[in-house]
């Protein structure tokens, strides 16, 4: 039995922690939640989180810790898919194709951040 009872915080690896910021809280409209250094000389860090506004769980900008950065996958819930497509769109952030909506599979496309991470734009259900 475990005793895990939430996903809190989702991990994406950027190659540009500053670039990474911009793009969620200028182009997705999102909250940077959390920003705080820790570690000394090279194996100094910073840990930075974003969300979007009123969400309960945070999304957490790495660098890479090997290889290269991208390559993540979240999904994000909107009331709007339509809407929120067309003002991703309008400020400049590469989207896919408009998919699902029919049967049990919601309405959704994908954007992607400038390492390439895919976020999952998903219709509210219900």
């Amino acid at each position: 039995m475990t005793t895990i009872n939430s996903i809190a915080t989702a991990m994406f690896s950027v190659s540009d922690q500053d670039a990474a910021i911009a793009f969620y809280t200028q182009k997705l409209g999102w909250e940077l939640r959390s920003e705080v250094s820790f570690g000394e000389g090279a194996d100094a860090g910073r840990w930075v989180e974003v969300a979007p506004p009123g969400s309960a769980t945070v999304l957490a900008l790495n660098p890479p810790m090997n290889g290269e950065p991208g390559g993540g996958s979240i999904g994000v819930e909107t009331s709007d898919v339509d809407a929120e497509r067309e003002a991703l769109s309008a400020a400049g952030v590469q989207v896919g194709e408009m998919m699902g909506g029919e049967g049990p599979v919601p309405k959704m496309f994908s954007a992607n951040d400038p390492d390439n991470n895919w976020i999952w734009v998903v219709q509210q259900q219900g």
